[in-house]
């Protein structure tokens, strides 16, 4: 089994149904099987790409993402998404390390392209657009599943990897996906994932979500990060459900819109969108039936504000690229704990160790560590990174955090983020949570700010909702009142919006850049008695 056949059988239940919407526009499975199969196709024959290569993806949210996805599978190469916000610079980073002479991208941005070219000639793009034009066989005959799958295939790709295995044959151990992590320190890594590792994580998403071919996914996020890709691609096309891929996210009330008029039922998201839905005119018949919150930790207030106003779960999850990328949910009929992540997902193991490898116990803090199916096989060329990204078989998450005796699990903060005031641990996720508790505060990120006297102190940074001004003396005493004293923030900075990527996530490395290069306002300071 691997990704290509498991799509395939999928779609073999009913090529008929309706698989993605996308605004007025339907797409059938048996339309992405077609589409899939014609990527394939050209991939081999005019493109010359062999089962192993790397073809990059390099696409804003659009229909023919997946076809480019499953037709790279079918072809037995490996699939490198590409966030499609990096600069031409970025993206030919990714193609000089990852070997890529193939790129599926938008023929609508030419220079960019040609930037691309330039850097690496012997670059070669298969243009969306020959994908959205590309012919269509109606799967019009009758018989089993498989049978039809067949013939499907025998019409649009007997010249298939002529040669070569077919990569439906392919074991699942091989590599299927490189997904080029953040890059918070330095280039992006590639996080190589096998088919057995999404196989394996798909399953186990299934059964925390509890998902059927009933379900419709709304897909919001960008499709090229590792939540969506699986969350919000792969799982509802392998079990025969639907995608709602939502054409427009501004203004907010398109998504309502999309997800109302398409019935969706589950909404994979990031906390900020939570907040937003939480507050909007929401009609009485809205479809969902479970909301997850991923890609960035989500705030004990913004939950509180959702389940308020909701009757429908609101799931906070844990994962990382590494691990293709789902760990853990809190589970889907409760109980849900505010700031935790919830239970390991099946098929996953997860502890809080000490720096020399000791298993800690309830409420001990200490670095999470990952071990499962789902966990990558290594860095791409790095085997350096990949040797320190593991102990005697746990991967090493770089967050910190603690598990409670009930086994739910808690992160702190990431690693390289904790700071060291008078010696002390200070976590600023802490501080976060209580900041995002203030009237007003839309948006909080604390970093470390070097202190001669007292080795670091903390910083903060917020954005205020619309029409609020935040004022420091309340704000200090509010934090006063909830924080000890060697947690208060030295100098509080009150920004527009705080940076965040493409997923929601705030870029602390942006914010401590720009301190660096001195391009932020003053702030008010708040001296800690």
């Amino acid at each position: 089994m691997n990704l290509a056949r498991a799509f395939f059988d999928s779609a073999g239940r009913d090529l008929q149904k309706t698989a993605l919407f996308w605004g007025d526009a339907q797409f059938s499975y048996g339309e992405l099987c077609s589409r899939s199969l014609w990527v394939a196709e050209r991939l081999a024959q005019d493109f010359g790409v062999q089962p192993g290569d790397r073809v990059g993806i390099w696409l804003k949210n659009c229909p023919e993402f997946i076809p480019a996805l499953f037709g790279i599978l079918q072809a037995g190469a490996v699939v490198v998404p590409i966030n499609n916000f990096l600069k031409p610079n970025e993206v030919q980073f990714i193609l000089s390390d990852a070997g890529i002479d193939t790129l599926i991208a938008d023929a609508a941005m030419p220079e960019a392209l040609a930037a691309l070219r330039a850097a690496r000639p012997q670059l070669r793009t298969l243009p969306a657009e020959a994908i959205a034009a590309a012919p269509v066989t109606a799967p019009s005959f009758a018989g089993p599943a498989e049978g039809r799958l067949s013939a499907i295939r025998n019409s649009q790709s007997s010249q298939l990897c002529d040669g070569h295995r077919p990569p439906l044959q392919e074991p699942s151990s091989m590599l299927a996906v490189i997904i080029y992590t953040s890059g918070t320190t330095g280039h992006p890594k590639g996080a190589m994932l096998s088919h057995a590792n999404l196989l394996a994580n798909l399953e186990s998403c299934r059964v925390a979500l509890q998902a059927v071919g009933e379900d419709r996914f709304a897909v919001l996020l960008p499709m090229f990060h590792s939540f969506m890709l699986t969350v919000g691609i792969l799982l509802p096309l392998c079990v025969g459900g639907s995608i709602v891929l939502v054409k427009s996210l501004h203004p907010a009330k398109n998504i309502l819109q999309e997800i109302i008029r398409h019935r969706a039922t589950l909404l994979p998201g990031v906390p900020q969108f939570f907040r937003t839905l939480a507050r909007a005119a929401v009609p009485a018949d809205l479809p969902l039936r479970v909301c997850i919150s991923g890609a960035a930790p989500l705030p004990g207030e913004i939950l509180r504000e959702f389940t308020a106003r909701f009757p429908i779960p609101l799931l906070e999850g844990y994962g990382l690229s590494e691990a293709s990328p789902v760990v853990s949910f809190n589970p889907i009929r409760g109980p849900w704990k505010a700031g935790s992540i919830g239970l390991p997902i099946s098929g996953v193991e997860v502890t809080t160790q000490d720096d020399a490898g000791a298993i800690l116990g309830p409420g001990q803090t200490g670095e999470i560590c990952v071990r499962g199916a789902n966990v990558m096989l290594g860095y791409w060329n790095q085997p350096r990174e990949t040797a320190q990204a593991f102990r005697k078989g746990w991967l090493l998450t770089g967050d910190i955090g603690h598990h409670d005796r009930d086994g739910y699990f808690y992160i702190t903060d990431r690693k390289k983020d904790m700071l060291l005031v008078n010696g002390l641990n200070v976590y600023p996720r802490e501080i976060e949570e209580i900041l995002y508790q203030f009237p007003g505060v839309r948006e909080a990120a604390v970093i470390g700010l070097a202190d001669a006297r007292k080795g670091e102190q903390p910083l903060a940074f917020l954005s205020a909702n619309d029409g609020i001004t935040l004022h420091p003396t309340a704000l200090l005493q509010f934090l006063r009142e909830r924080l000890a004293d060697y947690k208060l923030p030295r100098q509080i900075i009150v920004l527009p919006d705080l940076p965040r990527n493409a997923t929601g996530k705030i870029l602390k490395t942006h914010l401590r850049q720009m301190l660096a290069a001195g391009q932020l306002p003053g702030g008010a300071p708040l001296a800690s008695p």
